[in-house]
């Protein structure tokens, strides 16, 4: 793609008003003199005026949908971008500077193996948000996988895996662009200069979501990239561990649905090699009932 924007930046937005107003205004001030990045907000069919806002908003490039169609959304966003590379921010997440944002594109320019970075999260009073799809240690590392409210990456290569899986509507879409990433052969690098502020709490967000999607989705990700008979292994590790949150949230029929969703819906096989397997050990340890049990002694 021949294009004089070097980044674009795409969040998507859902009935969140006033997070939506602080994003988009951080974004304006920060990229005002900067005529390679382009600002796209995706609006998923919001009813509280966020999506009147967003398209009164100068130096914005605002989508409409009609519905919400979860991460699906970023996807129209995504193929609208000009950007050699896409910032993917969501609506209540914003960089601390774009140093570090131009930091992360220097490295993708210098790194033709790399097709990811990685940032560091971290909340407005400047603690980290640490996950497992993190390096444990904070420094410029190879990393398994990233977070989804702030990450960089190659366009060309966002397009060739198809952007984000639209059939997920929520969760475990970094991890399945993670394996994509992977077996297109680029590595996925964590930069802790690259910086975003994240000032959500995901577990706001309703019980039965974080029961239901999660469990789902991690069932269709082991069917489709595990081998036999570790896939029956996770499987089965993954039903157990949904199970006991399925019942922390009292969101049975949920979960219940969950599972035969996951179980029965078609899959096309796409096997990880022995070798990326070994990579996204984090992904292993953290579906597997028994690093789940040891963890817990």
């Amino acid at each position: 793609m021949t294009s004089s924007i070097k980044l674009s930046i795409v969040f998507l937005n859902f009935n969140k008003l006033e997070e939506s107003r602080t994003t988009s205004t951080r974004l304006q001030e920060l990229c005002a003199s900067r005529d390679d990045i382009e600002i796209i907000a995706v609006d998923n069919g919001s009813t509280d005026g966020t999506a009147e806002y967003l398209q009164d908003q100068t130096g914005i490039n605002c989508i409409l949908l009609a519905d919400n169609s979860g991460i699906a959304g970023y996807n129209v966003g995504f193929s609208s971008a000009q950007g050699e590379c896409i910032l993917i921010l969501d609506d209540d997440s914003c960089p601390l500077d774009l140093c570090g944002i131009d930091h992360a594109l220097h490295i993708l320019d210098q790194r033709s193996d790399i097709g990811v970075i990685a940032a560091h999260i971290q909340t407005p009073d400047g603690k980290p948000q640490w996950s497992w799809h993190l390096p444990v240690n904070n420094e410029f590392a190879s990393s398994p996988f990233f977070i989804g409210c702030g990450f960089i990456i190659r366009r060309d290569l966002f397009e060739k895996i198809n952007w984000y899986p639209e059939n997920f509507f929520l969760y475990q879409n970094e991890i399945d662009v993670s394996f994509q990433v992977r077996l297109q052969g680029y590595d996925i690098f964590y930069d802790p200069d690259c910086i975003i502020e994240h000032r959500g709490i995901p577990s706001q967000r309703p019980g039965w979501r974080r029961v239901f999607f999660p469990t789902r989705n991690t069932l269709w990700l082991i069917r489709r990239y595990y081998p036999q008979p570790q896939a029956s292994y996770l499987i089965l590790s993954r039903i157990i561990v949904g199970l006991t949150r399925a019942i922390k949230f009292n969101e049975l029929r949920p979960y219940f649905k969950a599972v035969r969703d996951g179980l029965l819906q078609p899959i096309t096989k796409n096997i990880l090699p022995a070798a990326l397997r070994k990579t996204f050990l984090p992904f292993w340890k953290q579906n597997s009932l028994i690093h789940q049990l040891l963890r817990r002694t």
